[in-house]
């Protein structure tokens, strides 16, 4: 949801000369998901090609994000910066922003009416569309943070060729605000986790406490809940086809501990780790705050061994 995320930062080679960052190709052109709220509006780049190519449906993380990766408070360009370089390797990449966010704001929902299944069910559709477009061979779905969820099984519904998780929770959403409220003072943590076991039940809390609304709030309460019965172990457990796993360990809101269990679950799960990647895709330091300043710079690149990792392996995916 909105505050989600802002509230977790604040709790908490040869190949790489090969892959090297390349001039911005052009802008892409519009690529639109009807639904029954509106309009959802995307970007498809595909390079120019005399036979088909694959395709990689990017799926941003949680909060109003965009289809660039960014947010109003923050601005880093990392989606973007991944579909441009998947371009300069001629693979093609369709990214949108979510219903209600950005260009897709007719496409809103209350958000006492919104759930995070409508995420999926658009994934889904999303991936139907890109499956019946003949320019394609194959179609890999691609899931940053929260939308490593969304996209495994969105995947699955919509029969993906393939699935990639970057920096995606391995347990559910409730136990990963837990571990995220753990270095908070007892009295946030005692308001706040009775909240959260109530709402992992499926049972609304109608009183929150006023410290505790912008994450709790009655409002979102629904979306919560219909977001934290999905266990992403689970989900991913359920994929038949190739998946791979991709952790940064300079990562802030997701640990490499979280990927294990992602790959452990997975039946043909393979992880790549890459040193020194924070969540938002680029390379920092050990220090908090050089971190966290990457989260609004958008003219860093990504963290180099990226993708090479994410070219590979598309162009293996049979």
């Amino acid at each position: 949801m909105k505050n989600t995320l802002l509230l977790a930062l604040l709790l908490f080679l040869l190949l790489v000369k090969t892959y090297a960052q390349t001039e911005a190709p052009a802008a892409g052109v519009p690529i639109e998901l009807n639904t029954q709220k509106g309009t959802i509006k995307g970007t498809l780049l595909s390079p120019a090609s005399d036979g088909k190519v694959p395709v990689v449906l990017l799926l941003s993380g949680s909060g109003p994000t965009d289809r660039d990766g960014n947010n109003p408070a923050m601005k880093n360009n990392s989606l973007k910066m991944v579909a441009e370089a998947l371009y300069a390797q001629g693979i093609a990449s369709v990214r949108f922003d979510k219903r209600g966010i950005a260009a897709s704001k007719e496409a809103a929902m209350s958000e006492f009416d919104l759930r995070f299944d409508h995420y999926v069910q658009d994934a889904a559709a999303c991936i139907q569309k890109l499956k019946a477009d003949t320019r394609f061979s194959k179609v890999v779905v691609l899931g940053h943070s929260e939308g490593s969820l969304i996209g495994m099984i969105a995947a699955r519904q919509a029969q993906a060729d393939a699935f990639i998780s970057i920096a995606g929770a391995g347990q559910s959403a409730d136990k990963v605000i837990r571990q995220q409220l753990q270095g908070q003072p007892p009295m946030v943590k005692e308001a706040a986790f009775p909240i959260l076991d109530q709402l992992a039940q499926g049972k609304a809390v109608p009183e929150v406490n006023p410290m505790l609304a912008a994450l709790f709030r009655p409002s979102v309460q629904p979306y919560l809940i219909s977001w934290f019965r999905y266990d992403p172990q689970t989900e991913i457990a359920k994929l038949k086809i190739p998946v791979l796993v991709v952790q940064g360990t300079a990562d802030l809101q997701v640990s490499v501990q979280d990927a294990n269990y992602l790959v452990g679950a997975a039946a043909k799960g393979k992880l790549v780790t890459v040193e020194n990647m924070n969540h938002v895709l680029k390379e920092t330091t050990s220090d908090r705050n050089a971190n966290i300043s990457t989260y609004s710079n958008p003219t860093l690149p990504l963290a180099a061994p990226l993708i090479p990792a994410l070219v590979t392996f598309v162009k293996a995916v049979k």
